[in-house]
């Protein structure tokens, strides 16, 4: 005599198995947690075994100090007159580079010598009144001059 006990239904299976994948995931993340801030927590309970709720409000107090430091120093940005400069600089030498790789007019490159001379002068101080990246209209970008043309 065989008895037969329905199946259960592959849901009621597969419930379990996701429950401890997802478990373990939050696991292994507060021990990374755990280990990154490390330090810090030591400082705050150096003796004490840590729950995991501590190391979730250690973490959120650590993140909040971190944003609060970012907010009132300011992020920290390299100066962009010396960035400036220096990409103005590179620009002007490879293009006397190209020129005399490719024989270009005595009178073209005076013009353009000159035409860097004056707007090296004028530029780095419209780059420090915007203090980031303008964007060009396409009506600038065809009135540039290029060795092609």
């Amino acid at each position: 005599m065989y008895l037969c006990f329905p199946s259960p239904p592959p849901l009621q299976l597969r419930k379990p198995v996701v429950e401890k994948m997802r478990r373990d995931r939050i696991n292994s993340s507060i021990e990374q947690l755990k280990l990154l801030l490390e330090k810090e927590f030591q400082r705050h309970q150096p003796n004490s075994k840590l729950e995991k709720a501590d190391i979730l409000e250690m973490t959120v107090d650590y993140l909040r100090q971190q944003s609060q430091q970012t907010k009132t120093l300011g992020p920290v940005h390299k100066d962009t007159q010396v960035d400036f400069t220096e990409g103005y600089s590179r620009c002007l030498q490879e293009a006397f580079q190209f020129m005399s790789r490719h024989k270009v007019h005595a009178e073209t490159q005076a013009k353009l010598v000159n035409h860097f001379q004056r707007n090296q002068l004028s530029l780095p101080e419209a780059v420090h009144s915007t203090s980031g990246l303008k964007h060009s209209s396409s009506k600038n970008i065809h009135a540039l001059w290029r060795p092609w043309n």
